[in-house]
């Protein structure tokens, strides 16, 4: 049986671009497992933090942040903002800064390492970006991400106890490490098979492609293994 393709994904849950990215690659699998020899793909998420120094409570909105973070003019701002939620519609996502809470953004990594732990890490993933980015919920606080981690079908004791305790924070530094080793400066950042890596939210055709490829080349490979 054909060993199934690698991704791994390095992201945060407060990059824009990163769920842009998640809904594309989901678009790129839903198109090639129509396939009559249909790619088969194991997905691991990876954390990044995009503004570690940031506050757990953050005292203004997104434009205040990013005009304070990147010196940008707030003019400038709303126009970045109102760019990226076009193409996030494009994508199939409603895209609503201006209820967002900007927050750190570690403690929800800790919980993404957790749901991992039990088995419910591409839900939980799934669960904090939609709740940062279009239900405008607060997932900096253990309350809040406790909240959300329930609501995926996880033990709110043992979430907390996670969170509380720092348990998978090593985890999530061990991530970080990795992606300064692959050189990894922005996400979204996809490792496909430990060895190519694609950088930013491509289209959905993209990821066909690759995966397309890499699957033909596998079953080449194994083929011609058999033959010897």
């Amino acid at each position: 049986m054909t060993e199934p393709i690698s991704i791994d994904i390095w992201s945060d849950i407060a990059c824009p671009w990163c769920y842009i990215g998640k809904r594309n690659l989901e678009k790129g699998l839903e198109a090639v497992a129509a396939d009559e020899d249909a790619p088969q793909v194991n997905i691991t998420f990876h954390s990044f933090e995009l503004s570690p120094d940031t506050p757990v409570d953050f005292d203004g909105d997104e434009v205040d942040f990013l005009a304070g973070h990147k010196g940008m003019p707030r003019e400038q701002v709303e126009q970045m903002l109102s760019n990226v939620t076009g193409v996030a519609a494009n994508a199939g996502l409603e895209y609503r800064f201006d209820l967002l809470q900007h927050t750190n953004t570690v403690k929800a990594h800790e919980l993404l390492h957790f749901a991992k732990a039990e088995g419910r890490q591409h839900e939980m993933e799934e669960r904090l970006m939609s709740a940062y980015f279009t239900e405008g919920k607060h997932v900096g606080r253990i309350d809040d991400l406790v909240d959300l981690a329930v609501e995926v079908g996880l033990d709110a004791d043992r979430a907390r106890a996670a969170l509380e305790s720092e348990e998978f924070l090593p985890a999530v530094r061990q991530d970080q490490a990795q992606a300064r080793a692959y050189g990894i400066q922005g996400v979204p950042f996809f490792v496909v098979d430990g060895q190519y890596g694609i950088s930013g939210a491509q289209p959905p055709a993209a990821f066909e492609n690759v995966l397309r490829d890499l699957w033909s080349k596998r079953g080449e490979s194994e083929t011609e293994t058999a033959a010897v």
